[in-house]
């Protein structure tokens, strides 16, 4: 295929961008789709990369075991324990109430962006006029002409070159490997603190390894992040308790600042914006990236049905008129999940009284009203669609 032409350009090969162009290419083999991918060409590369663990849930399980992009390693979380630190309220989920295999996943980022390459290969073997151009730093692609553009950059809050709508939570997320004593298998804790949410997740690497998310102010978690191991662990047990225990290690600290940026117009004329290049989210609910999957899911199934009509029909006017039914279809889902998630991040990160007597109430009503808490769950686990 002429790479100067593509029906299709997705810019972007991370999970997001690969996962369109994967779902596009399933859904329609014969489409022009040429994807700009500015990570590292050798798989190695990435294996060293980002060991963060990821919050999906197991309505995005779902929909990536359609491409066989489910990766091999990851952990199942069972129940959700849900308090505040020293204060009234708490609630639990499990995946009995819902019926559900599993409430959710953590999966490490490398593992599910390999995997979704290794999907995407497995497709282009079947997809003669699919382009994947690697492109090295500081190089610029060649000039492509396409009927269709998928914006699908990605990028962390602060380290993308849009801004948009949203807020600065002036928080960051120390995150980790942890240790314990004495961890229940398949269990998550999100523990609400003064500064925020404290988040110790399982981890594939056993019971007792355990990925820890700790929100706070930049101040205290640069402080965090310069104490020794003992020092730094000492805080920990401090602020979260000892229902699991002591905790013995800590590995592999990073910082990642935290805010909400969000494009209120995802489409314009011929583009569409995807994934983290349409919002990028607080991870206090864990909805950023199946949020994002969503989006790629749904738009490859428009691209699809668009494109695999006779090539007289791919007018400005029809692709126009399917990215709008697109932007219309994300609308609730979009304004849910956002909205949601930056409630609980100013709501559980405020300090005022009549605030924290509210939240407390709040997760004691959840735990005694099942309706409500089924409903949150299932928000979180598959979204609106």
């Amino acid at each position: 295929m002429d790479l100067a032409s593509s029906d299709i350009l997705i810019q972007g090969g991370g999970p997001v961008g690969l996962a369109c162009a994967a779902w596009c290419l399933q859904k329609y083999p014969q489409a022009k789709i040429t994807l700009l991918d500015r990570n590292p060409l050798d798989d190695a590369d990435l294996a060293a990369a980002d060991s963060r663990g990821i919050a999906l849930s197991h309505g995005s399980k779902i929909l990536l075991d359609t491409i066989n992009a489910w990766p091999s390693e990851c952990a199942d979380i069972h129940r959700v324990h849900v308090s505040q630190a020293a204060r009234l309220g708490r609630a639990l989920m499990t995946r009995e109430e819902l019926n559900q295999d599993a409430l959710g996943h953590i999966v490490r980022y490398r593992d599910i962006h390999l995997t979704l390459r290794q999907a995407l290969r497995a497709i282009q073997k079947v997809s003669p006029n699919f382009v994947w151009q690697h492109i090295k730093d500081g190089d610029e692609p060649s000039s492509i002409h396409a009927k269709c553009i998928v914006h699908a950059e990605g990028g962390l809050f602060k380290k993308q070159d849009w801004v948009e709508s949203g807020r600065d939570y002036e928080q960051s997320a120390l995150v980790g490997l942890v240790e314990v004593e004495n961890a229940a298998p398949h269990q998550a804790w999100e523990r609400f603190t003064a500064e925020g949410p404290l988040a110790v997740l399982p981890s594939h690497y056993g019971p007792n390894i355990l990925n820890l998310v700790w929100c706070g102010s930049p101040q205290s978690s640069q402080h965090r992040l310069k104490l020794n191991d003992a020092e730094f662990l000492a805080s920990l047990q401090n602020e979260f308790g000892s229902r699991i225990g002591r905790f013995l290690k800590i590995q592999d600290r990073r910082l990642y600042e935290l805010g909400l940026n969000y494009r209120k117009q995802i489409t314009k004329d011929n583009e569409v914006w995807i994934g983290n290049a349409a919002q990028t989210l607080h991870p206090v609910a864990g909805q950023g990236l199946n949020l994002g999957l969503r989006d790629a899911y749904l738009l490859a199934e428009k691209l699809a049905e668009v494109f695999a009509r006779p090539t007289e029909e791919h007018s400005l006017a029809s692709i126009q008129h399917a990215l709008e039914i697109y932007s219309q279809s994300r609308k609730i889902d979009r304004t849910t999940t956002i909205g949601l998630t930056d409630f609980m991040a100013r709501i559980f990160t405020s300090n005022l009284a009549p605030v924290v007597l509210a939240r407390g109430l709040a997760l004691s009503a959840l735990q005694w009203l099942p309706p409500v808490k089924t409903a949150l769950a299932r928000q979180m686990m598959f979204g609106r669609r």
